[in-house]
């Protein structure tokens, strides 16, 4: 524990009093509903500008396993189907190469926060080095084209293309795909990996439309109007430009400080401060890299994290960032309650206590930056670290010393209107030549909604229908009445939002397992029984589900807690294993090296 956190007192129950006035004036009628969806009513602002499209002939021919989505998700589990010994791999993605989330994202300072090398996947089998802790966008981008090559995935990849039908043909024992490309080709295995934050959304705001600026979403992001590149060059075309950018989560807090830098006016429209913890960025020794990169490092790290991050405390950190760092002030505060009041009540009132002292550290880090005492006021973030997504960053909260920056805080409103040239608040027009849209993907929508197509599986049933009352799998990836169906995404197994590769990297392991298993047994179909998948859902119910997640009830809105509204009769099922993380990857890992993967069927 830091001097710091032995100095922090609070006043417990006026917080809890701000808390709520905050989460109030920040509540909205249509809720979610308050977004936009680009492809619907701007679909401009999706096209690719960065990779030009490619004419090519339409696929009617036959391959063994298809994914769709060229992620993380489609890059690690493709790596495993072709160590497991099976070469004929084709994955589709809309965008032009694999990257999925870093293909698209390439605004400048993008970079993930969490550790590269917990992050980043397969590097011990690619042999690669991060550049330092916390890797930018280039650099991961060009990990997936890494792992692509390597494992030969370019092959009979299919770029530009979206998936629009799926149907099993249940004479034939496998799958066809349709796309937009005219394709129509039929695969034995299929795999999704389409992400849970893909689909770019706008915010709602009365005449966006009406706009005659330029503008984009950051995840399209438009360098021939800013200058630069997404490796951080000047943006030397914004120089004599008015800017201003709408929204302040984790993609604004990466893109602020380069905006400020280069912009000759910045106007930073924020409803909710996110809350910027020190990220403490550095450059990768190789000499240390060379001591821990041996046999398995990879995987250890992995476990340590998700060891440390979900309470689970070992002797070692490994990793020393701001997730495992809450967690072991949660333990410290636990481990001081006597054994007789260690009770789940006291338990959460020590965590709710770490919490508060926490958060008044951030807030205070505020004042130690922002020069400005009304500006660092409205920085300040009122809620538990855990409501929002947590945000690390060493540059953002410099970028309001600039004096081309200027904060406009909507006290929680959010900008009143758009006009032909300016950005509305409260009544005062801010004159603008560009928007940048940092509003972030659609959530909560239903998975066919966000993937742009159904799946009809067996007897004709739709996978929209199936879920019609709720997700149903088992282990997140096996469906009943889909059979040689595989879905690679966190909910419903781990459900580890910190580090979600870690979830599809466990996943891809398990999928090479089971195919490997089912081409040396002969069989031709791998299903999940309705049994083992109802067995599945009523563990899941045992466990403490959405509770843990954003979901306090003075939590201000955002996606976490479906912006503050009652998430719906069927949210209960976006759940994880009932005894955690670290627990259920040591269950998925007995279970796939028992050989016999209990709940499948293979025919």
């Amino acid at each position: 524990m830091t001097a710091s956190e032995h100095a922090i007192t609070v006043d417990k129950e006026a917080l809890k009093r701000k808390y709520m006035a905050e989460r109030l004036k920040r509540l909205r009628p249509d809720g979610p509903n308050q977004y936009i969806r680009l492809r619907d009513q701007l679909s401009y602002y999706l096209e690719d500008p960065y990779t030009p499209r490619v004419e090519r002939e339409p696929k009617t021919d036959h391959v063994t396993f298809t994914f769709i989505g060229g992620g993380f998700a489609g890059l690690v589990t493709g790596a495993r189907v072709k160590e497991a010994g099976i070469d004929s791999v084709r994955i589709l993605d809309k965008g032009g190469d694999f990257g999925g989330t870093w293909y698209w994202n390439r605004y400048p300072g993008a970079q993930c926060d969490t550790a590269s090398y917990i992050y980043m996947p397969l590097l011990e089998e690619t042999g690669h080095m991060p550049t330092e802790k916390y890797a930018h966008a280039p650099e991961i981008l060009e990990h997936c084209q890494r792992i692509g090559k390597q494992f030969g995935l370019y092959e009979h990849a299919l770029f530009h293309t979206e998936v629009k039908h799926v149907e099993w043909l249940e004479d034939r024992q496998c799958w066809r795909v349709h796309t937009d490309r005219g394709d129509a080709f039929t695969t034995q295995y299929l795999g999704m990996g389409t992400g849970p934050l893909h689909v770019p959304k706008l915010p709602g705001i009365p005449g966006i439309e009406t706009f005659k600026g330029h503008s984009f979403h950051t995840s399209r992001w438009d360098y021939n109007y800013t200058g630069g590149d997404p490796a951080g060059a000047p943006m030397t075309n914004l120089a004599d430009k008015r800017v201003g950018i709408i929204g302040t989560g984790a993609t604004s807090v990466q893109c602020v400080p380069y905006l400020a830098r280069d912009c000759q006016r910045l106007y930073v429209f924020q409803r909710t401060p996110s809350s910027v913890d020190v990220r403490n960025n550095h450059p990768t020794d190789p000499e240390w890299f060379k001591e821990i990169a041996t046999p398995g490092w990879q995987d250890r790290w992995l476990e340590n994290f998700t060891a440390n991050q979900t309470g689970n405390i070992t002797e070692v950190d490994l990793v020393m960032d701001g997730w495992t760092d809450l967690s072991r002030r949660i333990r410290s505060q636990i481990n001081k309650l006597p054994p007789e009041d260690r009770t789940p009540e006291k338990m959460l009132a020590a965590a709710e206590d770490a919490d508060f002292a926490k958060m008044e550290e951030i807030r205070r880090r505020v004042d130690s930056i922002v020069e400005d005492e009304d500006t660092a006021q409205k920085l300040k973030a009122w809620y538990r670290q855990l409501c929002k997504r947590p945000c690390f960053h060493d540059e953002y909260l410099d970028a309001y010393n600039e004096p081309s920056t200027v904060l406009v805080d909507t006290d929680g409103k959010g900008v009143e209107r758009i006009t032909e040239n300016a950005v509305v608040v409260d009544g005062v027009e801010y004159e603008v030549d560009c928007i940048i849209y940092a509003s972030g993907f659609e959530t909560g929508t239903p998975f066919t909604d966000r993937a742009g197509y159904d799946v009809v599986g067996r007897n004709g049933v739709q996978l929209s229908d199936y879920w019609a009352n709720g997700m149903r799998t088992k282990h997140g990836v096996h469906i009943h009445g889909f059979p040689n169906l595989f879905m690679v995404q966190p909910t419903q197994g781990a459900n580890l939002i910190s580090n979600i590769p870690h979830n599809l990297t466990e996943a891809g392991k398990t999928i090479g397992m089971i195919m490997r298993h089912a081409q040396e047994t002969g069989a031709q179909e791998v299903e999940v029984t309705k049994e083992a998948e109802d067995a599945w859902l009523e563990l899941l119910k045992t466990g403490a589900g959405r509770r843990m997640i954003g979901a306090s009830p003075d939590c201000v809105p955002g996606y976490y807690n479906n912006e503050g509204h009652p998430p719906g009769p069927h949210a209960w099922l976006s759940i994880g294993y009932p005894d955690g993380a670290m627990a259920y990857f040591r269950y998925l890992k007995q279970w796939r090296e028992r050989g016999d993967f209990e709940g499948l069927e293979f025919r």
